[in-house]
Formats: C-alpha cells, structure tokens, sequence
C-alpha cells in the first residue's frame, strides 16, 4: 500500500503510510515448450487517497452502481457519490499509479441519523434498505428496519453509520484490511474534532450470489424447473464478508427488487452461467466493529501473496 493523506497533514499532501505493497506472481507465456513454467515478478503498488471531488465522483458513482446492481436505478447515485467524496477526510479510494486515476476500490461511512433528514437521496437510501431487511428474519429480528425507520425520523438514539465499500472484480482481497484500518482511524480522529461519528451501530452493505444450476442450452420448459430448484449455499464476491459476519449482531442477503425485471444482455448472461447475485447487510454493534475489522484483516491473510512494506 502506497500512501494516504492523513487528517492533520492535508495541506502538506500525501505522506507515507505503513501499510504494505502488493506483488503478485503471474506466468510467463513466452516459452510454451518449457516443461517448468517461468514465474515473473510484477509489482502493483496500490495507493489510498482521500476523496477528491474533482477527481472520484465518476469513479465511485460507477462502484455504487456496482454494489447495488439492478436496483442502482432506484437509488441517487449521483447524490450519494456527491456526499461520499465531499466527506473527503472519512474513507479512502484505493488506486493504482497516481491519485487522478480511477478508483479501483472505495469505502466509507455515512452517517444515517445525521443526513436522512438533509438529504433526500440519503433518506430514500435508508428506506430501501429497510425494505430489504424486511425479508430477511435475521435482520428483521434484530431490528435492522426499525434501525433506518429512527435514522430517516432523525433521532438522536440509535446512531447508524452506513458503510458503503465496493471493488473492482479482479481486485486482490489482500488491499482491503488497509482501507478499513484507515476508516477506524480516521473514525476516531474525527471524534477527537468533536465531528458526527460516534455510532451505536454499523450497518455494512455488500453483494453476494447463489450458484445456481446453470440454463445455457436448455428448453424454456427445463429454465422454469431449474429455477424452481435455485435454492443454495450463499457465496461471497468480497471473501471478507464471510468472517465479518461471524461478528455480526444479525447479517443476512436480500433479493433485488428488480431481479425479476428485463434486464441487460450482460447480467442476464451471468446468470445462466450459474450465478444469482443479490445484496447483503450485515449489522455490527459499534463495541465490537473494531474487532470484527481485525478478524477480518486476519482472515483475509496474504493469500499466497508476498506482502513487502512500502517505502
């Protein structure tokens, strides 16, 4: 990992962090008839920036159209990525070579209790999400729907921070602990300033899927049987989410609203090919975020990586 403007040093730039780089092992396709493959060293040096609203906005409206998938249209993404990089000092942007490039990853938190009553988008945001949790009995028993009922009403108790984190698909899981790291610091230091960060709860939105029996080359009557037999083990996108559930005072996925709606060429290709995507919420108690983090960081591991520390 590369480096990250910190709090206190905005306006002298970017410093260096501690955090490591990444080098990742790829083949060497130059010699077909070698019986031992030649393994090649190249070395990707991610960076993490704080927002830059000049710079982000595309790149973060385009990782929340991701995260949210088909129901991206019923969702102001254009509001919320305007909010996500003004709060320029909460969160960071992972990149690759230089700050003016697009983001490959993000991660943040919004503070629900503070701009549902401000914001429109944000208030539609939380109302989405209950309705999501609606259908899950895990995150209904815990009171995850009440929980963004109090934020949109703007009640002073319980304090809801949304965390909103999102990657490019080949990204490596290994740049991730680092920029949950960052979010717990600069949570804390904003405290310090006396700033609205001080949560009873964090609810983290992400995406998984089902895999489910493929429908390439089959009848239309074969398709509706097989969909009536979609019903399997959760898988994640972000391996991650798997522990940090673990640390969970409720978690569960959620069906898209539009799932059932036409939809691109694109996505419906990926589904035939055995993959059902949908959301996931996981709820975690603001006394044990910290920890979840770490037992994610741990989980995640180097993952047959070389981890070097970066000057």
């Amino acid at each position: 990992m590369g480096k990250k403007r910190t709090r206190e040093a905005d306006a002298q730039g970017d410093v260096p962090m501690e955090d490591p780089a990444v080098h990742k092992k790829v083949e060497d396709d130059d010699d077909d008839s070698s019986s031992d493959t030649d393994m090649d060293i190249v070395n990707v040096d991610f960076e993490l920036f704080n927002y830059d609203p000049q710079i982000d906005f595309h790149g973060v409206k385009t990782l929340l159209r991701q995260l949210f998938d088909v129901d991206s249209k019923l969702i102001d993404l254009s509001a919320i990525a305007d909010l996500i990089v003004e709060q320029n000092t909460i969160g960071s942007t992972c990149k690759v070579d230089d700050k003016s490039n697009d983001a490959y990853a993000f991660l943040t938190v919004l503070n629900l209790n503070e701009h549902c009553p401000k914001k429109p988008a944000v208030a539609k945001l939380a109302e989405y999400l209950a309705e999501r949790a609606q259908a899950d009995e895990s995150l209904t028993a815990a009171g995850v729907p009440e929980l963004l009922s109090a934020s949109k009403a703007g009640e002073k108790k319980p304090v809801v921070g949304l965390v909103l984190a999102e990657r490019l698909i080949n990204m490596p899981a290994e740049v991730i602990p680092p920029m949950w790291n960052c979010l717990i610091d600069e949570i804390e230091a904003a405290l310090e300033d006396g700033e609205p960060y001080e949560f009873t709860h964090y609810l983290v939105v992400s995406r998984a899927y089902y895999e489910v029996e493929s429908t390439l080359d089959q009848g239309e009557k074969e398709r509706k049987k097989k969909k009536a037999r979609e019903e399997a083990e959760l898988q994640y996108f972000h391996p991650e989410d798997e522990e940090m559930r673990r640390h969970a005072a409720a978690s569960g996925p959620y069906a898209f609203a539009r799932e059932n709606e036409v939809v691109a060429d694109s996505r419906r290709a990926f589904q035939e090919m055995g993959v059902k995507p949908c959301g996931l919420m996981m709820l975690i108690e603001a006394g044990k975020f910290k920890g979840s983090v770490k037992a994610m960081a741990e989980y995640v591991g180097t993952g047959g990586m070389t981890m070097t520390e970066a000057e």
